[in-house]
């Protein structure tokens, strides 16, 4: 029997968007070690933002959409002379930041960069800022995006432990659209309702598909994918704080929801409650521009570099060690047609560290990418799971990312299997991390600032209190051209 009604009584706003509405408004960050991180993920954002300038096709996506658009006390693009509205101020900072896929990450059941959400954060506070002087009134401050980024970090990173959106097609920046509009609400000074709404409006909203992330379309859109989510953020915010509608059930809804629609019917699962885990765990990208699943693998290739660059003719077998998720996402064969591509290469990225002892962002340009001895390494590589790193990878007490390296030769020999468990940039490496995260970011801001600025930042950005109590707009002003 067919049906020719629908039930039109509406439901109650999901659970799921209430929980998020009430962390967003409500809940206090009180962890230190949140804060320090957070202002670590700061510096290290915007050093990547700051390196991606360097680059022509990343410079190109810049400024405003009409040429000569003027927008009285607008949003500033670090790096730049550009003064635009939030929405595509976001898009501007939240494209450089993710250009060259150096900025921090989270690995779960999804996986994505939470700091793609400062595009965002810093776009509509910095605009609230000076709009706030502009009319004698008291400017948002460093605290407040701060904060914004451990929340936008939390909201991401816990809807990614259980439920991966790569399975069923999406790309994890979906988690950055939601995730951005509920701070940037809250920032915008919405209340429960308002923020309700955006919510909706943000699940409601189109989804990437994952597919310009893998063969045979890797391209460039990766590296602006987070700045259009979380542009679209801002602009559907904005919207709801001019009275636009919410959805109640966007996710629930029998046949018409998120859940029904994009996630086979499966409702999201929860680990644990909002609070300030994720930006305590985040796993920074010190050492090397590179999908982070192959950062070990990497760091594995460069300790045999010295070993081995003088025998290349003499390899006969490469065997990568590694966990599921590197394999599903980053294990490639055949041409690579642009840096997009190679970037998301765990044997091209493997064999430039074997050649040159290092890998940068220009090991992804044609020049490099010409050199005949990178293929014939990709060649000889043979690509293995180990079931153990798979399962530490997932393990909320570990959060490994593990890779090994052995080496054969013709001869019969081989070199000892080289092994490394979790990265520079993680949890557990900390110590040793961090002060390669501030060499980093200095090193970044000297390819755009003279060495004066590069100094002055520097200063700010290390006192943290300093930094937590400076307006925004005095700090987006240090970072312009």
């Amino acid at each position: 029997m067919s049906r020719t009604t629908d039930d039109n009584v509406k439901p109650d706003f999901d659970k799921e968007l209430v929980d998020i509405a009430h962390y967003a408004l409500h809940h206090t960050i009180n962890s230190a070690e949140a804060i320090k991180t957070a202002r670590y993920c700061l510096m290290d954002t915007l050093g990547c933002g700051f390196l991606a300038l360097n680059y022509p096709e990343c410079r190109k996506l810049l400024g405003p959409i009409v040429a000569g658009t003027v927008v009285p006390h607008g949003t500033r693009v670090p790096g730049t002379s550009f003064v635009l509205d939030p929405v595509q101020g976001a898009f501007n900072i939240g494209a450089i930041i993710r250009w060259l896929d150096f900025n921090d990450t989270w690995l779960a059941a999804e996986w994505g960069h939470p700091s793609d959400n400062l595009g965002g954060i810093l776009a509509v506070a910095d605009y609230l800022s000076r709009q706030a002087v502009s009319q004698g009134k008291s400017p948002l401050h460093m605290k407040d995006v701060i904060h914004a980024m451990i929340k936008a970090h939390e909201i991401q990173g816990v809807l990614a432990l259980e439920n991966s959106f790569n399975r069923v097609g999406l790309d994890h920046v979906v988690l950055v659209k939601v995730a951005s509009t509920a701070v940037v609400a809250t920032l915008l000074g919405a209340n429960q309702e308002q923020l309700l709404n955006a919510l909706s409006l943000a699940w409601v909203d189109g989804q990437s598909l994952r597919t310009y992330r893998h063969a045979p379309n890797t391209g460039s859109r990766k590296s602006w994918a987070a700045g259009d989510a979380t542009s679209r953020a801002v602009r559907l915010a904005l919207m709801a704080m001019q009275g636009e509608m919410g959805y109640p059930s966007a996710l629930t809804a029998k046949q018409w929801g998120f859940y029904d629609v994009l996630f086979k019917g499966k409702p999201f699962k929860f680990q644990r409650p909002y609070g300030s885990y994720v930006m305590e765990n985040v796993l920074f990208k010190i050492s090397f521009p590179a999908e982070f699943h192959s950062q070990t693998a990497v760091e594995c290739a460069v300790k045999l570099h010295p070993s081995i660059v003088h025998r290349l003719a003499d390899i006969e077998k490469i065997v990568l060690t590694t966990h599921e998720s590197a394999i599903r996402i980053i294990s490639k064969t055949g041409p690579l047609h642009n840096p997009a591509d190679r970037d998301h290469c765990l044997q091209y990225m493997v064999a430039i560290g074997l050649l040159h002892g290092d890998l940068t962002a220009d090991d992804y340009e044609d020049k490099v990418a010409s050199d005949p001895r990178i293929d014939t390494l990709r060649g000889k590589m043979v690509v293995e799971e180990d079931a153990q790193f798979s399962l530490d990878y997932h393990d909320p007490e570990k959060r490994s990312i593990a890779n090994a390296i052995q080496i054969f030769f013709t001869d019969g020999t081989s070199i000892e299997k080289v092994q490394i468990e979790y990265p520079v940039g993680h949890r557990r490496r900390r110590a040793e991390g961090i002060p390669l995260l501030i060499e980093k970011f200095q090193h970044n801001l000297a390819t755009v600032f003279p060495k004066g600025r590069v100094q002055q930042i520097m200063e700010v950005c290390q006192d943290e209190q300093r930094l937590l109590a400076l307006p925004v707009h005095e700090f987006m002003d240090l970072l312009v051209i």
